[in-house]
């Protein structure tokens, strides 16, 4: 691995292990680190410690899985395939289904306008909208509907889906939101049209210089329009305009990642991702 390979994949290491610290306590089981949220929330990942001198072992990953179950966690493990090769043939062996996922780095200087990408608005949430609970519970549903059909084809769920996925939101979670929001340390968009409502959503995760778009969700009835091209690169402006000068994303297939390339990403490793195959569709 060059120098400047290894230099983005530690700084990558650094944003993984950090992003949940402010919210979740860390317990370390060998190699792994396993992130524990502090109240409700969504729950986090296991993943290699980055002060670690030896690769993640068999039995590292058994006790972390063992921790999950009393916890009742998702059994998850994230990590980069370049920065940690052992752990695949490791989580593999220990029954786990790893999806091998594009990991993809922003080239500022191939980034479009979202305005060529697509004919749909895409706005930024603003944590102090009137309307910023009711636009946190759109991004959150258009996700549910769409990552329940993933892929990039089209389909019928729609609108109507979108607004029956709606759920109110605690207002913990809301107010982290809000909080993330007004410091910098997240940027949510959505992308629709007045008759429909909001589309596509997605989201961004900033520490420091670097920052992580994820969760890029279009609902299948309005897939191939351009939306989910339109919505990241909308993030990624801002992200850029914000002064964060690496900006990456994991996508979810090959074909998937074509629509990154679009956007001006370009492939330099692979996340993995791992979890029980019971719970693979």
């Amino acid at each position: 691995m060059d120098q400047l390979h290894k230099d983005v994949f530690d700084r990558l290491e650094r944003f993984y292990d950090a992003v949940p610290r402010d919210v979740a306590g860390a317990e370390e089981h060998g190699g792994l680190v396993l992130f524990v949220r502090d109240g409700a929330g969504w729950p986090f990942y296991a993943r290699p410690r980055i002060d670690a001198t030896e690769p993640p072992s068999l039995a590292d990953v058994t006790s972390v899985r063992e921790r999950q179950r009393k916890l009742g966690l998702p059994e998850a493990f994230e990590w980069v395939h370049e920065t940690s090769p052992e752990l695949l043939a490791v989580a593999r062996s220990a029954g786990l289904h790893v999806l091998e996922a594009p990991l993809m780095v922003l080239d500022p200087a191939a980034l479009p306008d979202p305005a060529t990408l697509s004919d749909v608005a895409v706005r930024v949430l603003a944590a102090d909208s009137p309307g910023f609970a009711a636009d946190v519970a759109a991004r959150r549903a258009v996700a549910a509907v769409s990552f329940a059909a993933a892929g990039t084809a089209p389909g019928e769920a729609g609108p109507a889906e979108r607004d029956a996925a709606v759920t109110e939101l605690e207002l913990a979670a809301l107010d982290e939101e809000r909080s993330r929001i007004a410091d910098g340390r997240r940027i949510s968009a959505l992308a629709g049209t007045p008759t429909d409502g909001a589309l596509a959503s997605g989201m961004a995760m900033r520490v420091g210089d670097v920052a992580e778009i994820a969760g890029v969700a279009t609902l299948p009835a309005a897939r191939r329009r351009g939306l989910g091209a339109a919505l990241t690169a909308t993030l990624a402006r801002e992200l850029v305009a914000a002064g964060t000068d690496l900006v990456f994303l994991s996508a979810g297939s090959d074909e998937i990642a074509r629509v990154y390339l679009r956007v001006g990403f370009r492939r330099i490793g692979t996340a993995c991702i791992a979890e029980p195959v019971a719970l693979i569709p």
